[in-house]
């Protein structure tokens, strides 16, 4: 059984995207990886899909979801750090990452974001693995 994650922003245009990029690139053995937003937007952010090619995973083909196109429930909901309310989504496992929009800035504010998420990833697939995580 895969444990159902989402990452939550507000517009799914960038950093749930490459969250979940990076999600289904190093944890698809223990996830079944979703991203959602908020709002509806009309497209992930061209400089996301750049730098995470840059990185060799592929989100061209992602586009801006919302809540009501992913599972009602789930396992793990990790929300962006958006300064937003989100809507109450059951799940048996929430956090906040806290981290900053790069959207509107340069380049290399993407790429930080990127390998924060990317290292973000990496711990949560270790604590789910560990147990640390009770799901």
């Amino acid at each position: 059984m895969k444990y159902k994650l989402a990452f939550v922003c507000v517009h799914n245009s960038c950093r749930s995207q490459m969250a979940e990029g990076w999600a289904k690139e190093l944890g698809s053995d223990i996830f079944e990886v979703y991203s959602a937003g908020t709002e509806e937007y009309h497209e992930v952010k061209p400089l996301a899909v750049e730098v995470m090619k840059e990185a060799g995973v592929d989100i061209s083909n992602h586009k801006p979801k919302l809540l009501s196109d992913i599972p009602y429930e789930l396992d793990i909901l990790i929300t962006m750090g958006c300064n937003v309310v989100c809507p109450f989504v059951p799940n048996k496992f929430m956090q906040d990452w806290g981290l900053d929009d790069p959207s509107g800035g340069p380049i290399d504010g993407y790429r930080t974001t990127r390998d924060i998420i990317k290292q973000k990833v990496e711990e949560l697939i270790e604590k789910v693995k560990s147990k640390e995580i009770q799901l």
